[in-house]
């Protein structure tokens, strides 16, 4: 089973514990409502508590695997790592949603960084304000 396959799983599951496994201490998650990453593992694992409570009917509907340039600095002539791209659908604030989850992947096939692109843009401001409010809630950010 692929990282991307056991990555699917996890979320499909709403199993944070599996989720954690496969990403790296220093995992990025960027994010289409917030300009700077999501940065450690801690820090992602309890955004995907909060993405998991938002979502309703969320589904994968695709996946696409080949080589893609992270963020991250790497090595001269080490050229694109190993990435995976889920495709999914889902409904957030009854806004319906088209997105990606970009995997990116390390040697040891771990989840380094994960670039999440959704579409409309009032499904992307529907989602901003579902996931502030659960971060609050959680107490991962002060209420504005």
């Amino acid at each position: 089973m692929t990282t991307a396959d056991r990555f699917r799983s996890a979320v499909d599951d709403r199993d944070l514990t599996a989720l954690g496994e496969l990403f790296t201490e220093d995992v990025r998650l960027y994010s289409p409502v917030k300009f700077t990453p999501f940065e450690g593992k801690a820090t992602v694992i309890a955004l995907f508590g909060v993405l998991l409570r938002t979502f309703q009917d969320f589904r994968y509907v695709g996946r696409l695997d080949g080589a893609a340039e992270s963020s991250a600095p790497e090595p001269a002539g080490a050229g694109d790592a190993p990435a995976a791209v889920l495709v999914f659908r889902a409904t957030v604030d009854g806004k319906q949603i088209h997105g990606i989850d970009l995997l990116h992947l390390d040697a040891d096939e771990r989840i380094k960084e994960i670039t999440v692109m959704v579409r409309p843009q009032s499904a992307v401001h529907a989602l901003g304000q579902a996931v502030l409010a659960g971060l609050v809630a959680d107490g991962l950010v002060p209420a504005v």
